[in-house]
C-alpha cells in the first residue's frame, strides 16, 4: 500500500497502535502456566473489543487470533492447550483488519530464567531490528535495510533465516512489495517509493538460516532447533524518515 492521504494515515496509525497494545497485553500476561490458547484469547478480546478481525483468520482461515510460536518454533505457531514453563522463549506475531486496513506487529520473549545467551539474542534481535528501520529512506533502495541488519549479525556472531522475509501491508495482511529482504540481497533492486507501507521483522538466529514447517502444516522451525527471535514493526516511509505505525 502506498498512502495517499492524511485520513489513509490516521486508520493505519489507528490499527497499528490496537495490535502493539495487544502484543504489549499478551506479553506482560506470560507466565508459567498459562497456556498459549489462553493468550490467545487476551488478545482475540482486546481486538474484537476494538471492532477489529484477526488478520491471519480473515486471511488464511488460521486456527486462532493470533500466532505463539513457543522455542524451537518461531513462527505461525496454533494456539492450544500447552501450558507455557519457566525458561520458555516465545515469539507472539499480531496482526489485524481495523476499518479497512492492517497493523502486523510481533516479539518475542524470554520466560526467566532463561541463559544471558538467550538473554543477549532477545535484546540484539530488537537491536537488529531498529538498525533496519533507521536504514530506511524515500527513495532509496528497499534492499538497504536488509544489508544492515546482515552487517549487525554478522558483526555480533548471529545468523538470519533466509526463507520468512518483510512484506508490504495495509490495504491487506501481506501485498506489494512481497519478499522484502531482511539480509543483504544483492539482487534486489526495488526503491522505496514515499508514502510505502511495510514490515521489517528480522530473525535472528544463534546459527539457523532456515526453518521449515512441523506437521501441522502452519508452524515453522530451525531443522536444528537453534534459539531464534523475531522482532517486526509496520511502518510507512515519508520524506522525513520512517513512521513505526506499530509502538504502544
Amino acid at each position: 500500500m502506498t498512502i495517499g492521504n492524511e485520513d489513509e494515515l490516521e486508520k493505519l496509525k489507528a490499527a497499528g497502535v490496537l495490535v502493539a497494545r495487544t502484543l504489549q497485553a499478551m506479553g506482560q500476561a506470560l507466565e508459567p502456566g498459562i497456556t498459549t490458547r489462553e493468550l490467545d484469547q487476551i488478545g482475540r478480546q482486546m481486538l474484537e473489543r476494538e471492532g477489529a478481525r484477526s488478520a491471519p483468520e480473515l486471511t488464511y482461515n488460521f486456527p486462532g487470533a493470533t500466532c505463539i510460536s513457543i522455542a524451537p518454533d518461531v513462527a505461525h505457531g496454533i494456539p492450544d492447550d500447552r501450558a507455557i514453563k519457566a525458561g520458555d522463549l516465545i515469539n507472539i506475531d499480531v496482526s489485524a483488519e481495523l476499518e479497512g486496513f492492517f497493523g502486523d506487529t510481533g516479539s518475542s520473549f524470554a520466560v526467566p530464567p532463561v541463559s544471558r545467551q538467550v538473554e543477549r539474542l532477545c535484546r540484539d534481535g530488537r537491536r537488529a531490528l531498529w538498525t533496519g528501520i533507521r536504514a530506511v529512506r524515500t527513495g532509496g533502495d528497499l534492499a538497504a535495510p536488509g544489508r544492515q541488519i546482515e552487517a549487525f549479525a554478522r558483526k555480533n556472531g548471529y545468523s538470519l533465516v533466509r526463507n520468512l522475509a518483510s512484506h508490504g501491508v495495509g490495504g491487506a495482511l501481506h501485498e506489494h512489495p512481497t519478499e522484502i529482504p531482511t539480509w543483504n540481497e544483492r539482487s534486489e533492486r526495488r526503491k522505496i517509493t514515499e508514502g510505502l507501507v511495510f514490515t521489517l521483522e528480522p530473525f535472528l538466529s544463534l546459527g539457523a538460516d532456515w526453518v521449515e514447517e512441523t506437521g501441522d502444516g502452519w508452524t515453522l522451525r530451525p531443522p536444528g532447533g537453534e534459539p531464534t527471535v523475531q522482532y517486526e514493526h509496520t511502518l510507512v516511509a515519508t520524506r522525513n524518515g520512517p513512521v513505526v505505525l506499530t509502538l504502544a
